[in-house]
């Protein structure tokens, strides 16, 4: 489908791909960045300097050799993620939650034996799952416990809340719920549910499965709509202040929700899927003109909000803009 300039789709304000990699990647995320969010070892000591939550990093494996490591790591913390630090879109991501003679178990009860998890391992050194080519390291860290709120929302996998930020300012988040079709990760296009969220309020307005408009979750049968996202201040002032601090204009923020650390980011996004506007059924571009249009963006973490709700809400950044000028 087209997202050109006389299309429907481009009149009622959706974003395309097109415009998305002209208009805000490519004119507002300097390469030079790309590093802090495609290398999530990097993202997360730029997470904690800026004063955020993060999980905690257990062990690096760098190489081959190192690959015995996780033998080492399994005795003391039973619970734990494998994950490439350049992956992308889930893609090699494993999740353990205890050991066994033969092997570690999987969410789903499985035993996944010792022989099998390093050669996984050496695949994603060898930059199987990951960003460009070349070789990778595999980042072992906390398993992160959903928020209890979502017991019914999540199947076998932790839920995350996606936040566009552009030049620091929320502009569009949606919740993301992992489900059986999408093995318990929470990626849409492998079939997790998405659900749009009134960036105000943090309560949830519609879910999408494969585009398709859904009411309740497919494993639970429960709402997706009207669901209070937990700790949604947290998630805006956390959003906000990484998505200034990284130097990118253009990025997506992904925050968990954890029932001990509270809002937690998992990971940053210097392109962003376009799909968060199907969950919200609104469109991105007129919630990113009035930001571009702002002459300077505040360094208040709390004025960029107000910024992102009054921007939500429709109304003229006019005085924002003065009270930048005159700061």
């Amino acid at each position: 489908m087209k997202f050109g300039p006389f299309s429907k789709l481009a009149k009622a304000g959706v974003l395309g791909i097109n415009s998305r990699n002209l208009d805000f990647i490519a004119a507002y995320n300097p390469r030079r960045f790309y590093p802090l969010v495609d290398d999530k070892v990097i993202t997360k000591k730029l997470a904690i300097e800026a004063g955020v939550t993060v999980p905690e990093l257990y062990g690096v494996i760098r190489y081959g050799g190192e690959v015995h490591l996780i033998e080492e790591i399994a005795q003391k913390r039973k619970s734990f993620v494998v994950k490439p630090s350049r992956g992308s879109g889930g893609g090699g991501i494993m999740v353990f939650n205890g050991t066994a003679k033969t092997g570690l178990r999987r969410m789903n009860g499985q035993i996944m034996p010792w022989s099998d998890i390093k050669y996984h391992l050496n695949n994603m050194l060898s930059g199987m799952f990951s960003m460009g080519d070349g070789s990778d390291q595999v980042m072992i860290e906390e398993r992160l416990v959903p928020h209890s709120a979502f017991s019914k929302l999540a199947f076998g996998g932790v839920p995350d809340v996606r936040v566009i930020v552009f030049r620091g300012v929320p502009v569009m988040a949606m919740l993301r719920l992992p489900t059986a079709e999408s093995d318990g990760k929470a990626n849409l296009h492998q079939g997790g549910v998405g659900a749009g969220i009134d960036l105000i309020t943090g309560v949830t307005t519609r879910g999408v499965q494969h585009n398709d408009a859904i009411d309740l979750h497919p494993d639970f049968e429960t709402p997706v709509r009207d669901f209070q996202v937990p700790g949604w201040p947290e998630i805006l002032e956390l959003a906000s202040r990484l998505g200034h601090h990284v130097g990118l204009g253009y990025v997506g923020v992904d925050i968990v929700i954890c029932e001990h650390k509270g809002p937690t980011l998992l990971e940053l996004n210097a392109r962003p899927g376009i799909a968060i506007q199907t969950a919200n059924l609104r469109g991105l571009r007129p919630l990113l003109e009035p930001i571009h249009a702002l002459q300077k963006v505040p360094e208040d973490v709390e004025q960029r909000i107000a910024i992102a709700k009054a921007n939500w809400n429709g109304e003229p950044l006019d005085t924002f803009a003065e009270e930048t000028e005159t700061a």
